[in-house]
């Protein structure tokens, strides 16, 4: 079958290589997937260029984890789906329910990924996708889509009708917690470098858009905006950063949501602002199993579609990560396999 790998020690996009692999087969409770699409997650840029947690990768090593696609065989002792199923991968293939207790393997780093033409899963890391989405749709579900519901539905305070909730940025995460939070009676606030996007975000349903190019104390503006109150959650994607800022956007009680670190590792964020607020500080990484199904059932209900900027063939996979690298992108981007 045909596959990309991150070849080992790979630190420049001149280590992803198109290749061929034997079609995998499904063991004893697993389900073979031919992969429709995928979708792309900073993490797998930064895979590539050997600059994610732990630096380059050992061994040559399928990309990305984030998939949709379609059961066309399973192994023995499968209960949970059939051929002809569609279905998504989970990013954590071994959390399937219940709080985070251990570090989880994820596809794409240490497992391989799901940039290939089959993949073999365990039942257990495998979800049925929500009706009415296409394959491409589906596959922006896995990291961004969970992270986020994870951020506003599961871990701490949780968004309820009326409150505020500030996006950082026009990513993934960023975008599908704009949804989730609108579905649940929020108004959201979002912040990027473009005013295109930022149209793009109002006409989605954001109330006001914030450059922070323009207004780079936009942690005031935040204020201004909200009438001095602050903000009820914060879906802080840019790491320290950005930290001490969202500190500042957020109101008496809120909840900075950390989940990434685009702005950089380096950097000074005291926590004083956050403690004399009585705010928390919540990681979120991503979710498991259950976590994913209950967020499919909302994504049904709600009629919600995922946003997706550009659909790569495969044969441009290389090309979909240098957009990817490039931050030229609104959402997600996805690439398609068939």
């Amino acid at each position: 079958m045909k596959v990309y790998e991150v070849q080992k020690g790979s630190t420049s996009l001149d280590g992803l290589r198109a290749t061929e692999r034997p079609e995998p087969k499904p063991g004893e409770r697993e389900v073979l997937i031919r992969v429709r699409a995928t979708s792309l997650n900073y993490r797998d840029h930064m895979i590539v260029m050997g600059s994610y947690i732990g630096g380059a990768v050992e061994r040559d090593t399928i990309p990305l984890s984030d998939c949709a696609g379609e059961v066309v065989a399973v192994g023995s002792g499968v209960s949970r789906f059939k051929v002809g199923d569609r279905v998504a991968g989970t990013f954590f293939q071994t959390w399937v329910d219940g709080p985070r207790i251990r570090q989880s393997p994820a596809l794409g780093v240490p497992l391989d990924g799901v940039l290939a033409e089959y993949v073999a899963l365990d039942e257990q890391g495998v979800v049925g996708i929500p009706r009415g989405l296409s394959f491409e749709e589906a596959a922006t579900l896995p990291c961004a889509g969970v992270t986020a519901w994870s951020a506003l539905m599961v871990l701490g305070k949780r968004v309820k009708p009326g409150d505020t909730v500030l996006c950082l940025g026009t990513g993934g995460v960023s975008m599908h917690a704009m949804q989730f939070a609108r579905a649940a009676g929020a108004k959201v606030i979002v912040t990027s470098s473009s005013d295109e996007k930022l149209q793009r975000a109002l006409g989605l349903g954001a109330v006001a858009g914030i450059n922070y190019k323009t207004h780079p104390a936009w942690d005031q503006e935040v204020q201004r905006l909200t009438g001095g109150r602050g903000v009820d959650i914060v879906i802080e994607v840019g790491g320290v950063g950005t930290l001490a800022r969202s500190y500042s956007a957020l109101g008496f009680g809120g909840k900075v949501a950390l989940i990434g670190f685009l702005a950089g590792a380096a950097g000074e964020a005291p926590p004083y602002g956050l403690m004399m607020k009585a705010g928390c500080l919540q990681g979120i990484g991503v979710g498991s199993t259950a976590m994913f199904e209950k967020m499919n059932r909302a994504i049904e209900v709600n009629g919600i579609r995922p946003v997706v900027d550009q659909v790569f063939p495969f044969v441009e996979a290389r090309e979909a990560f240098r957009r990817l690298g490039a931050g030229d992108f609104f959402s997600k981007i996805v690439i398609r396999l068939s």
